[in-house]
């Protein structure tokens, strides 16, 4: 990946609806070459899918989990991206393990997501975080 790539996934990260011609005017490049960039990406596994943000009125959480030490975190993850409401899954560093995002439609539905996290056998602490504003970043 070079800074072309970085450059053209910016402008998807903005707004992936973006036309490849409004892409390769602000990058400095052929409509042609951001379509070939962009599949290439994509068949690289960089670029896994395209998503829409909403604004729904529903209720967004962060969830935080720590795992046992013995636990495959890439398996947890995969299991909680198949969950009904669960927007983004990540493994990340730092105190928690994985972390992912719920959009869920009232604060029941919300608690009902959280408790099946604490009852996974493999989870050790479960944080969550009720996220009150969004604002998505300019690249």
């Amino acid at each position: 990946m070079d800074d072309l790539d970085r450059a053209i996934l910016a402008e998807l990260n903005a707004d992936a609806r973006t036309p490849y011609t409004e892409i390769a005017e602000r990058v400095g490049t052929s409509e042609g070459t951001v379509r070939n960039r962009v599949e290439g990406m994509l068949d690289d596994g960089v670029i896994e899918r395209f998503t829409v943000t909403t604004r729904t009125g529903n209720l967004r959480a962060m969830v935080e989990i720590d795992v046992a030490v013995d636990v495959d975190a890439r398996a947890l993850s995969a299991a909680l991206a198949e969950w009904q409401d669960v927007d983004f899954v990540w493994q990340v560093g730092g105190e928690r393990d994985v972390v992912f995002v719920v959009d869920a439609a009232d604060t029941d539905r919300l608690n009902d997501i959280i408790s099946r996290a604490r009852e996974r056998s493999e989870v050790r602490d479960v944080v969550s975080r009720l996220i009150l504003e969004e604002r998505v970043g300019g690249g």
